[in-house]
């Protein structure tokens, strides 16, 4: 298991970076390096109380002065980039921003570590939208980090859609439920992989542990579930309403491209490319 590290958790104040740092600083020194202000320094100061070493530093990861601060202030051993612009809609309208964030601000980090000694382990968390062959804007920028960050001896994680994570389809019903209104789907019959917070974030500790650089390792979700599926099982037989594909969606989504699928070899609980 991972202990006794320095862990920079980039992003460390959103849906899965919040889990990660609960998880990693059980056993570890953990920085949270992350925009959300106020989100940063409630969990810092819920673990501090706990007597956890638990460290933040408010500020941008698409600031390459700011990246290096860091580092330098904290010499991290591991660094996990959780940090990202993750909407498909307004990706498609304010492509810039998810470049600057999910590109640049990923190449940051990287360069950064690239300077360090001390540093072990680089993990990118990416998406199962990078596979598919009609991408949205936030596909296509995770697609180039990933693509970055294994070119130059780092490690990516893809898994596809986490449930409750901030922005998800159940924040999102939760609050219609909770106001008497219909659940919003887009289409009875689209599909996509879904798993849990403590799932993704075990998975991610695991692929810190085991991978090996250059790779991408993907996790395998089980079988895909219609978006209605899901519904009913949480929800019943609660009232919808069918509002449509938005711009850059798509029906279904993919793990892996048809050529990844040919050469990935299972290990555990993990596609490896």
């Amino acid at each position: 298991m991972i202990s006794n590290k320095r862990c920079l958790i980039v992003g460390g104040a959103g849906s899965i970076g919040q889990e990660l740092v609960r998880q990693l600083s059980l056993n570890n020194k953990i920085m949270i390096f992350d925009q959300d202000e106020t989100r940063t320094f409630d969990l810092a100061e819920e673990l501090q109380q706990k007597g956890l070493e638990v460290y933040y530093r408010i500020g941008d990861m698409r600031d390459r002065e700011t990246v290096h601060d860091v580092f330098s202030d904290f010499k991290p051993q591991i660094v996990v980039n959780a940090g990202a612009l993750k909407h498909v809609t307004p990706s498609q309208v304010y492509p810039r921003e998810y470049v600057m964030t999910n590109i640049i601000g990923n190449l940051n980090l990287i360069e950064e570590s690239k300077r360090w000694e001390c540093l072990e382990k680089y993990v990118f968390i990416s998406t199962d939208k990078v596979a598919s062959e009609n991408k949205c804007v936030m596909g296509a920028t995770k697609e180039c980090s990933e693509t970055i960050t294994v070119a130059l001896g780092f490690i990516a994680v893809r898994f596809g859609n986490v449930l409750a994570s901030r922005g998800s389809v159940l924040e999102i019903w939760e609050r219609q439920y909770k106001s008497g209104e219909p659940l919003t789907i887009t289409d009875p019959q689209m599909t996509r992989f879904f798993m849990t917070i403590p799932q993704a974030c075990k998975l991610v500790i695991q692929a810190i542990e085991k991978g090996n650089a250059g790779n991408i390792m993907i996790l395998d979700m089980g079988r895909k579930r219609t978006i209605m599926e899901l519904k009913e099982e949480l929800y019943g037989d609660y009232p919808t309403k069918i509002i449509g594909v938005r711009p850059g969606e798509l029906m279904t989504e993919e793990l892996m491209s048809n050529d990844e699928k040919l050469s990935a070899k299972k290990e555990g609980e993990f596609y490896v490319l």
